[in-house]
């Protein structure tokens, strides 16, 4: 299977209409455009009954005690894991592609509604992502956030944080999830399911210094 997008190039950087925050020109952070990317797939092998599709960032700091603290910095040496920021289940094999913005557009404070998705008339699933668990004791944003929800790292982490898109083509038409779930219960489901799989990674920052070193980098690349 391959697996590309319009929206970015693997390995590239995601653009901030596709992210959940955005560093804007004064060094501030704000909300964003929060669109989903456009994603695309092809050579699904025979045999597969449905698809379902994770992003996940492999670069959460897993101590969260001087995330977004001024003054401090995240080495980029500190211990990570995951955090996930949507799963999509039940795709049927016919579809080959998600637009731009069509499953997401914009910040939705507490969450968009879920597990039921719409796509082109067809009726999907989404689990909840982490930001459910991020914003927990926040009045104003605690929820349940269903979907997808964009890149949001540490704007004081010295570490660019790479966004992993993955599509798993499975045997199976309907993962027996029900109700509320999340991206770790549909890796457990998957499990013993998958016939291939193909990933797509990008990258995002809103830590000023990384974000002009890439500026830079990109200048001498063109």
């Amino acid at each position: 299977m391959k697996l590309s997008s319009d929206s970015f190039r693997n390995g590239g950087a995601i653009p901030a209409e596709n992210a959940f925050a955005a560093l804007g020109k004064d060094g501030q952070v704000s909300l964003s455009a929060n669109r989903n990317p456009h994603l695309a797939w092809r050579d699904v092998p025979a045999g597969t009954e449905s698809l379902v599709l994770l992003c996940i960032d492999g670069d959460a700091p897993q101590d969260a005690t001087d995330v977004n603290r001024a003054g401090h910095s995240l080495q980029a040496s500190l211990p990570r894991g995951d955090f996930f920021h949507w799963s999509l289940i039940d795709i049927p094999v016919g579809v080959q592609a998600i637009a731009e913005g069509a499953l997401s557009d914009g910040v939705t404070a507490r969450g968009k509604p879920g597990p039921a998705a719409a796509l082109d008339g067809l009726a999907l699933r989404q689990g909840v992502n982490d930001y459910s668990g991020w914003f927990a004791a926040d009045p104003a944003m605690a929820g349940d956030y269903y979907g997808y929800d964009g890149p949001c790292p540490p704007f004081n982490d010295e570490r660019v944080h790479h966004y992993m898109f993955r599509i798993y083509a499975l045997d199976t038409p309907r993962l027996e999830l029900e109700g509320r779930f999340t991206c770790a219960d549909v890796l457990n489901a998957i499990h013993g399911h998958i016939v291939d799989e193909a990933q797509l990674i990008g990258t995002y920052t809103l830590n000023p210094a990384q974000a002009a070193q890439a500026r830079r980098s990109r200048k001498k690349i063109a």
